[in-house]
């Protein structure tokens, strides 16, 4: 544990999610103790310096216990895939709408939102463009990433209540597809910015791209440089590897024509 840690109590949402079970170990030492939440009780156990509180989103009652002696929360909760509407209406509309609600009530005054890239899935790749772009997006799961980034908005005007809106690129270890190539947010450039967006002395209202440094991309962040973040790697580094063992896309399929890759295509699902 750090000597001095940032903040006494910090809450992860999603802890189980695959991005939440990367930062879940990486948030430890930033508070004195990391309050960690699923839909079910966390595997593996707690760890020293946690506290397990499973919750579901949707349950509001539930969402209020959850933010109680909270300073600050890191929000990757909620579905992030193309459903069905009635699955995406609970987890990331109503779900984000308590957890909001809960946070005005306990005066919380920050929030890290993991909004995701496929708010904008409709612009074509060969464009370039701003976090202050009409939004486009590509699916239902798009639509309601747009709606909290709406209602955080609001939660700010009227609360207060500050919020960085990350529009998570494809963070994982290393690349997987071409598309990828521009996309790609490593994990040690998500934790830097997730911190930046914690600890900023200010930050407002704002939303920006959650991507590395990639020598090709759809995205202008230059909006990330008032969080101080700088980031470190690079999808450039895995590029003739990929390029070698992946064949070239058909330049006729929306997947290669549009942001949103395959998403663009997924749905609409049957209940």
């Amino acid at each position: 544990m750090s000597s001095s840690p940032l903040f006494h109590r910090l809450l992860l949402t999603g802890a189980q999610g695959r991005l939440g079970g990367v930062l879940r170990p990486r948030l430890r030492d930033w508070a004195t103790v990391l309050r960690v939440s699923d839909r079910v009780p966390l595997s593996p156990a707690v760890h020293e310096g946690e506290e397990d509180l499973p919750c579901d989103l949707a349950d509001r009652a539930a969402v209020l216990a959850l933010m109680e002696g909270v300073d600050a929360v890191v929000h990757m909760g909620g579905i992030s895939r193309e459903d069905r509407f009635d699955a995406i209406l609970q987890s990331n509309i109503v779900g984000v709408f308590n957890l909001y609600e809960a946070a005005r009530k306990h005066g919380v005054r920050r929030v890290v939102f993991a909004s995701s890239n496929h708010v904008t899935g409709f612009y074509r790749q060969d464009e370039t463009i701003r976090p202050d772009a009409a939004r486009r997006p590509d699916g239902l799961y798009g639509v309601s990433k747009c709606f909290g980034e709406d209602l955080s908005r609001y939660y700010f005007d009227r609360f207060g209540i500050e919020t960085v809106c990350l529009r998570i690129g494809a963070s994982f270890p290393e690349v997987r597809d071409r598309r990828m190539l521009a996309t790609y947010l490593s994990h040690d450039d998500l934790t830097q910015l997730v911190r930046c967006a914690l600890t900023a002395p200010r930050v407002g209202h704002c939303v920006i791209y959650g991507v590395s440094g990639n020598k090709h991309v759809w995205w202008d962040n230059r909006q990330a440089a008032h969080l101080g973040f700088v980031a470190k790697d690079s999808s450039e580094p895995m590029r003739a590897t990929l390029e070698a063992n992946t064949p070239e896309p058909d330049p006729q399929d929306p997947a290669a024509i549009y942001q949103g890759g395959g998403f663009v295509v997924m749905g609409p699902f049957d209940d």
